[in-house]
């Protein structure tokens, strides 16, 4: 027996010689279309693979149900929203302990640490690209002046850093980057009241 979330699909087991083969087909067959898949669950125990291609090694003579458990693109869209809400709050708190370190001399450990918050913003930044090119979303004011606003700031803290000049750098984490960062948090919601009402769902 194979489901999708819960719907028995009308496909014989028997007609597959590995889990590969399922998937492949399910996917052929659209029911897969705009969903994403969470969970599979063969005789009842999950199954993840633990190296690329797994899927191909599963023999199914022993199987007798294959359950796939899926979430639609949207609810996933807007999981993701939410986690980017918690990345937000992490970024802020990010700063001020950078900022911390470079008031305290802690040169070596500020700068790591600064390189890291650098890494998740220019990651939190593309995650916020793909969510708005995937769901058409709206180009709000508060998006695009949210956007400029830390580009300049990035630009200023490359030339300062260039500079060596620790603690300007401080103050323009704690005193510039850390309300830019929070305007985010508005941004992030806006983003995914888009999401819910994209007709995607």
């Amino acid at each position: 027996m194979i489901l999708i979330d819960g719907q028995e699909k009308d496909l014989q087991l028997s007609s597959f010689e590995n889990l590969d083969q399922i998937f492949i087909k399910v996917m052929e067959d659209g029911a897969l279309e705009d969903r994403v898949v969470t969970d599979v669950f063969i005789n009842d125990k999950p199954f993840s693979e633990i190296y690329p291609h797994q899927a191909e090694d599963i023999d199914l003579r022993d199987v007798q149900t294959v359950d796939i458990r899926t979430l639609g693109v949207a609810e996933v869209a807007v999981e993701i929203t939410r986690e980017l809400y918690k990345v937000v709050t992490l970024m802020g708190e990010g700063a001020s302990r950078v900022a911390e370190m470079f008031r305290q001399a802690d040169d070596a450990e500020a700068l790591e640490t600064y390189q890291d918050l650098l890494d998740v913003t220019r990651d939190f930044i593309g995650m916020i690209s793909v969510l708005r090119g995937e769901f058409a979303l709206k180009d709000h004011k508060e998006f695009l002046e949210a956007s400029d606003q830390l580009s300049a700031l990035f630009s200023e803290m490359t030339e300062v850093l260039t500079n060596e000049d620790w603690i300007l750098l401080a103050d323009l984490l704690e005193y510039e980057f850390l309300p830019a960062v929070n305007r985010w948090k508005k941004v992030v919601a806006l983003l995914r009241e888009d999401v819910r009402t994209s007709g995607k769902a």
